[in-house]
């Protein structure tokens, strides 16, 4: 590679750099006489709310009338903000990017593009065949894959495994 040796005519244009004319603007004085231009009400008009110091609405209020997020019938219920959303990585996948006898655990799904990163939850689902003796190390496991992957031959590790849980059932409180 050739390097370029810069002129000083070059390095000399790049001191003396300068904005367009009209490009930089004064800041707008309001209320600072007639002359400026924005004197006696500055701006706001005459009374009312907007002109009032500190006045305005919140954004989304229309005036009393039904605002539009509360029209629209999207967007309603509960999120749970606790929620883990756990990536699914099929059997055929596995079918098609492991070789017999492999270990499939996060570093290799990883390794093989099939998770977007190492500590991500992911989830072993069943669709697909597989005929591949496989070692599979995963947090979840659907009951699907785990008769697949034992009919093939392997093995697998459930590391964490969905816990059953119900909560406020009459019928199960002691009484």
């Amino acid at each position: 590679m050739t390097e370029e040796v810069k002129s000083e005519d070059q390095i000399h244009a790049n001191i003396n750099l300068a904005p367009p004319d009209g490009a930089r603007h004064s800041k707008k004085r309001v209320g600072r006489g007639k002359g400026s231009g924005q004197g006696t009400y500055a701006g706001k008009g005459l009374k009312g709310q907007n002109a009032r110091s500190g006045g305005g609405v919140r954004p989304g209020f229309e005036g009393g009338q039904t605002p539009l997020v509360r029209r629209l019938p999207r967007k309603r219920g509960f999120r749970n903000f606790s929620r883990v959303e756990f990536e699914a990585v099929n059997i055929g996948m596995l079918q098609s990017r492991f070789e017999a006898g492999e270990v499939v655990d996060s570093n290799s799904l990883f390794n093989r593009n099939l998770i977007r990163g190492i500590k991500s939850s992911y989830k072993i689902l069943g669709s697909g065949s597989l005929d591949k003796s496989l070692s599979v190390d995963a947090p979840r496991i659907s009951q699907g894959a785990k008769e697949a992957i034992e009919a093939a031959g392997g093995s697998y590790n459930e590391t964490s495994p969905a816990e059953k849980r119900v909560r406020n059932r009459k019928h199960l409180r002691k009484s």
